[in-house]
């Protein structure tokens, strides 16, 4: 119990901006089974938000506004800001080194810009689409914890592309912690969109993953924790298209 309350502390204080301390035999890669965990407390913060906002007779789109805005709120956005990096980088360096040293740079481009913009409009959109705040609550806590669940996956798949940096300095999670985020966060599609919904949405995800593997090893070699977090936007979204699709 002790090394779980640890993994879950560890991986609160790395995922969220809790007021959370790192434990001192923090470690992770061996925490990153708690990805999806973690996850699913950010969507059920975002499914409070939406019902509190729907119970005040709030639109659909304002209600799904506040709610993708409390689980950006909550985690720093900090997959947000890896995603318009990756975004900057891929579009706008013409080489490895440049891709690299523009996604280092903390300022913002057109393509960083452009593709933040799409990707809350879908996951707004998406949410708002859902009827009312069950509907809403469940794809919320599925999309988050999906997202999550796979990161583990990913960062054992693709290699790093430098030797420093965020996804560099955490290390490779280990066969357990990769195996059961991934399980977990599968669990979590099931439970919260029911099965067959929630293996159409799991396929869709696989499906972005390996596209996006492709595309980080072809562009920079490899993953940095910029790519870790377009991989969970990737996903985040793909999972509330898929719920509102179905649904």
């Amino acid at each position: 119990m002790g090394a779980i309350t640890t993994d879950l502390r560890t991986g609160l204080a790395f995922c969220t901006r809790l007021p959370v301390s790192v434990p001192e035999a923090a470690n992770l890669a061996r925490a990153a089974w708690t990805f999806p965990v973690v996850g699913a407390m950010v969507g059920a913060l975002g499914a409070l938000v939406y019902w509190l906002a729907d119970s005040l007779g709030l639109p659909p789109f304002v209600s799904a506004t506040l709610a993708v805005a409390a689980t950006a709120l909550i985690t720093g956005c900090l997959h947000e800001d890896g995603l318009a990096d990756t975004a900057d980088g891929f579009g706008g360096g013409g080489t490895k080194a440049r891709k690299l040293e523009i996604m280092r740079d903390s300022r913002s481009g057109a393509y960083g810009v452009v593709v933040l913009i799409v990707a809350v409009l879908l996951r707004v959109g998406a949410i708002a689409a859902l009827a009312g705040p069950g509907p809403a609550a469940a794809a919320l806590i599925a999309a988050h914890a999906g997202a999550r669940g796979v990161l583990p996956l990913f960062m054992r798949a693709v290699p790093n592309a430098r030797e420093d940096g965020l996804s560099a300095g955490v290390g490779t999670p280990t066969t357990g912690a990769a195996t059961a985020a991934t399980l977990l966060g599968l669990l979590a599609l099931m439970v919260s969109l029911g099965i067959g919904t929630g293996l159409v949405a799991a396929l869709v995800v696989v499906a972005g993953l390996i596209f996006l593997v492709r595309l980080s090893v072809k562009q920079i070699g490899g993953q940095t924790g910029d790519v870790l977090g377009a991989v969970e936007q990737m996903s985040e979204i793909l999972i509330l298209l898929t719920a509102a699709a179905l649904w």
